[in-house]
Order: C-alpha cells, then structure tokens, then sequence
C-alpha cells in the first residue's frame, strides 16, 4: 500500500485533547497576571472575582434571570452528582445513556443511589436511545454530547414544557456549543475545561427555580456529603450562588476561566462560539465523507457531536481484527502524529470502541482542523499496511 507523502504544514497549535481542551487562541500566563494568588477567596477581593465570573457565565450562557448558577468543586462530574446526590429520590427517573460517561450516572443512580423505580433507556455507541420514552411525570437524567461516542442531542422538543418531573443534564461537551433550551432543564452542569479552555477541577451547576424549590422540600434519604450540599437548615445555600464556594477554588483558575470568557465576547459570544464548534466538526466530517479509510460511526447525522469528532475505520481488514489489536493501531496513529508535533491526545476514549477523536470546540482554530486531516491520511497509511 502506498500512502500519501508526509504533509508540508502541520497545525500551528496541535491541540485536539478532549479534555481538558485547547486553550484560547492568543491565551499566555500573561492572561493570569490579575489573580488573586495568595489571597483569601473569602476575602473581599476574592469574593468580588467570584462574582463577577458567575455574572458573566450567566451573561454569556444568556441564562434565564431566575437561574442560579454555582462555582462548585469536581469538575462537571462533581457539579452532577452533587445534583444528583441532593435533588434524585421523590420521583422515578427516566435515565438516558449512549456513551461512557452516560452509563457512569447509570452506576451511580443504580448501585450508589440504588433508586429502585428507575428506568434504564441505552443505546449503542453512535447511537442515540429513544428520547421520546421520556415521561413527564418523572426526573429525566441525559447526556447533551456523548463526548466518548461522537452523538449529541441536537434539541429538546421531546422534553414536555409542562413536566412534573426535574430534567438533569450533564452538557459538559455541549454548552457554548450548541443551543441549549433552558426552559426545559432544571440542574445543568458542565466544566470550563471544555468549550472554554479553562483548566480542570472545577464543575459549574446551574439549577432552575423547579430545581431550587425541590432541594428546599426534599430531604435525601441518604447521607449527603459536605461537597454535595445544597441546602442549609433546610433553605437553598444562596451563598453559593454568590461566590461562596464549598471548597477552596483556584484563583488562577478563576482568572483563567474570566479571561476566557473576556476572550468569547471578542469572537461573537455565544453564537460566535457556536459558529467556531460547527465551522470546526463540519471540516471533519467533511473529511471523512470523502476518505477511504475514514467512517463516521455517528448512524443519524443529524447527531453528530459538533465538539467531540469521532473518527472511526472503514477498511475492513482492520475491523476483523480482534479489539485489542485495533486499539493497538489507534495507539501506534496517536503516537506517531504526537511524535511528529501534529495532533496531540487523539486517541479514543478507552471506554469506548476503537476510534480517534478529535476535539472541534470553539477554542480550536478552523485553519488547525484542515492543517491536520492530511496528517491523519498520512498515519494511518505509515501505520496500518497489513499483510
């Protein structure tokens, strides 16, 4: 087999890890000079920068006025199970899982929580379930982006407006993305890691007044950890809506994450990164539309991931492989372009099947996705010439 020659230009920030992300583009620690490093984040300073970060996530999100948002601890998967933890157990659930991390809240709600009225819908990677099972009458628990499997809910018509039920979702992947509909989500969580470049271990949980008055009138059965608990003497903790955070949070992470979305209102805000994610997927899966070796394992592509890009193998001499030589070829691809300074941390999630994944959240820049395709075609010919 002969493949292509080696590319002449290689992107200029070869950044494609699914977490944490690229940062911004422009981004130097010169962006973290304003951090109140060595300060109290209790102190008034301290507070003050809290603050303002929540005010402007909430600006940008264009999140309704009577949303709370919180800076709390453990990055997106600590700000959902502490929704999960706190506000699951007065009503049976509907849980939706296609990926790993969606089958992770299925763990959680079955072994640790051991909620005996919940109703497991799961479909295979590259799949979504069938949304449309979701009951009114019960907690709906979803994924927005499978960040493992490359599917995304792409809107929320199947959630009723009128519902009895809380709607959790987990849109670490998605937020600033994609639309999210706010009127039909109640506890939304997600980490600046993601779409805005931020770095890792802090979570952000957003609770609708739905959310507020059921962690006010419900009190858990089990014990609740101090890291999960939204309630004071039974009164919703405002404090944490207002800076309080329940842990000692990074003030160079704090700055970072302020910068960042500074950085987002130079590049249209909301809609701009949106525009950048979409821009960016539509270049790969482009790409793989026109690749003998490339497949988009996405089965509707009215779903595919606009964040989380993931590349599967059409040859298949490579697919009647046994699964641990096929991730041997993955790890021999991802090694090599990471050898040669052309895409970093693109191997797929180990949870998942063999694949690639590629990372086209807004902080990633559009002339890097096309710089790194011909990358690819080269790989995989320079690594899989079977025999």
């Amino acid at each position: 087999m002969s493949g292509p020659p080696k590319p002449p230009q290689k992107p200029a920030r070869p950044f494609f890890s699914s977490g944490p992300c690229a940062k911004p583009p422009g981004w130097s620690p010169s962006w973290l000079v304003n951090a109140k490093t060595g300060r109290s984040h209790r102190s008034a300073d301290g507070q003050a920068a809290l603050r303002t970060l929540i005010a402007s996530l909430k600006q940008l999100l264009d999140l309704p006025s009577d949303y709370k948002l919180a800076i709390v601890p453990g990055s997106d998967t600590g700000a959902f199970e502490m929704a999960l933890w706190s506000l699951l157990g007065p009503r049976a659930v509907d849980v939706f899982a296609w990926d790993v991390f969606g089958r992770q809240w299925v763990r959680d709600i079955i072994d640790e929580l051991k909620i005996a009225n919940a109703v497991i819908h799961e479909a295979p990677f590259g799949h979504l379930p069938e949304l449309s099972a979701a009951s009114p009458a019960r907690d709906i628990i979803f994924t927005a982006n499978g960040t493992t499997s490359g599917v995304r809910v792409r809107d929320f018509d199947w959630i009723e407006a009128d519902r009895q039920g809380l709607v959790f979702c987990d849109a670490t992947s998605a937020v600033f993305a994609q639309d999210l509909d706010w009127k039909k989500l109640d506890a939304v969580t997600f980490s600046w890691q993601k779409c805005l470049g931020g770095e890792a271990a802090h979570g952000v949980l957003i609770l609708s007044p739905r959310a507020v008055e059921r962690a006010q009138t419900y009190v858990p059965p089990w014990p609740v950890p101090k890291l999960f608990r939204l309630t004071r003497a039974g009164r919703i903790d405002t404090a944490l809506f207002e800076g309080q955070t329940i842990n000692t949070p990074s003030m160079l992470c704090v700055e970072d994450c302020a910068q960042a979305v500074l950085w987002a209102n130079t590049v249209g805000g909301l809609r701009g990164l949106q525009a950048r994610a979409a821009r960016n997927a539509a270049l790969v899966h482009d790409w793989m539309a026109g690749s003998e070796w490339a497949a988009d394992p996405v089965a509707d592509p009215r779903t595919r991931s606009l964040t989380s890009v993931v590349v599967g193998f059409a040859d298949p001499r490579l697919g009647r492989l046994p699964e641990a030589e096929q991730r041997g070829v993955v790890g021999k691809l991802a090694d090599l372009l990471e050898a040669e300074g052309a895409a970093f941390d693109i191997a797929g999630h180990r949870g998942g099947p063999p694949c690639l994944r590629i990372w086209t959240g807004p902080t990633v820049e559009p002339e890097d996705v096309a710089a790194v395709l011909p990358w690819l075609d080269w790989a995989y010919h320079s690594v899989w010439e079977p025999g």
